[in-house]
């Protein structure tokens, strides 16, 4: 006589053995060791928990030319690695449209780790001729890890991983979302969306905008060649953002040490305690900085054209036509602000005044 329940229980069995098996045409790999590094030229990359003992790969084939791509594995420079090796340098990956890239690859299959050996050119387009081929991986890491995902040209997601992560494209846009642990993610060109990490952060694009939500970690950068950056809800011991070309937009901030260097763009600051040293400079660009009533530093204010408004008491030690140097509130600190032609602002506000 079957128990009360029990067929509840075989369900649950049963659909937990479904979700582990692979799907029809998946190939499942699994890679031993503490630090791993994953390889894929081309495709989609998605990393999330796993429960194995070991980091699951599970790989899709795509385009006429898939069953050319060979699926290796073994220890390369000292890491557990799986590589996805595409047998030409002629990629044609249909989801580029009308883009192309061009990178280097080792023999072995690998590449952007900085590893020694340049290795061959290898092209990827979205049309012509060449090998139609890429490869779509879903990365089960287990707790605790540290993984490296490597990948030509694709997008890349994360999520739910707790580990050491670092996510590198060449070309495509990256999100992660509930991270624990130290996450990198570096990509050519692309935007980056981050939210909820608790570890450092860095972040790295050549070219496309940077959002980042809730983050609390030592260390946090943020930088892009050319695009916006906004960060809400971050908190750090240093918080750094640099962008060659675009607007900074921090709301909700709390770091004793913030670095902004904008080439050209307004920042816009939301400060939600004191700080120790706060360094902003923009070429062109007007500065927006909103802090809580006990601010206190010294104070260099600098703009080459614009005004300066500061809505706190200031102690003035020196004043020219465009500089203001002076002690605000105990003068436990450093405020430098410099903007080569833009307002400054330093005013009183509280959160979600930005």
């Amino acid at each position: 006589m079957r128990r009360k329940g029990q067929a509840c229980v075989l369900a649950v069995g049963m659909s937990a053995a479904l979700l582990a098996a692979p799907l029809a045409g998946q190939e499942v790999e699994q890679v031993a060791g503490q630090d791993v590094a994953v390889y894929n030229l081309v495709g989609r990359v998605s990393v999330v928990r796993g429960t194995a003992a070991d980091v699951v790969v599970r790989v899709t084939r795509g385009g006429a030319d898939a069953a050319q791509l060979t699926i290796e594995t073994g220890q390369v420079r000292g890491r557990s690695t799986l590589r996805v090796v595409f047998p030409e340098a002629e990629i044609v990956y249909p989801a580029m449209g009308r883009g192309s890239n061009t990178m280097s690859v080792r023999g072995d299959g690998t590449f952007g780790d900085g590893g020694i050996g340049n290795g061959d050119r290898v092209r990827i387009r979205g049309r012509g001729d060449g090998l139609e081929a890429w490869a779509d991986l879903v990365i089960e890491v287990p707790e605790g890890r540290t993984v490296s995902a490597y990948l030509g040209v694709g997008e890349m997601e994360a999520t739910g991983v707790t580990g050491d992560l670092r996510m590198d494209t060449g070309s495509g846009g990256v999100t992660a979302t509930d991270i624990t642990g130290s996450l990198v993610v570096d990509t050519g060109s692309g935007g980056v969306s981050v939210s909820r990490v608790q570890g450092n952060l860095r972040v790295d694009t050549g070219s496309g905008g940077v959002q980042v939500a809730d983050v609390a970690g030592d260390e946090v950068e943020l930088d892009t060649g050319s695009g916006r950056v906004r960060a809400s809800g971050v908190e750090a011991a240093r918080l750094s953002v640099d962008t060659g070309s675009g607007s900074v937009s921090l709301e909700g901030v709390s770091a004793p040490v913030l670095v902004v260097d904008t080439g050209s763009g307004s920042v816009d600051i939301e400060l939600l305690a004191d700080v120790d040293h706060l360094d902003v400079d923009s070429g062109s660009g007007s500065i927006t900085v909103r802090a809580p009533a006990n601010l206190g530093a010294m104070v260099e204010l600098d703009t080459g054209s614009g005004g300066i408004d500061l809505d706190f008491p200031l102690e003035v030690t020196s004043v020219r036509r465009d500089r203001v140097q002076g002690r605000l509130g105990d003068g436990q600190g450093m405020i430098r602000i410099d903007t080569g032609s833009g307002s400054i602002r330093v005013v009183r506000g509280g959160a979600g005044q930005i």
